[in-house]
């Protein structure tokens, strides 16, 4: 029987919600300047949260 690992399915979800979202923004009518911005958004959000907490845990290891 094929067994999932934990990583396997939270890459898999990651993968699932990517194409929808791609193609939910592919679908939307807007301005193309605007629509690059929302396009962009996710990737902005996850390099933030990384970076915070890349600080946060080199400050928990530093103490």
């Amino acid at each position: 029987m094929l067994s999932l690992k934990p990583k396997q399915v939270t890459w898999a979800m990651l993968l699932l919600l990517g194409l929808g979202y791609f193609s939910a923004m592919s679908h939307l009518e807007i301005n193309y300047f605007l629509k690059s911005l929302i396009f962009t958004m996710p990737i902005q959000l996850g390099a933030v949260i990384y970076v915070t907490y890349q600080r946060w845990s080199d400050r928990q290891n530093s103490t």
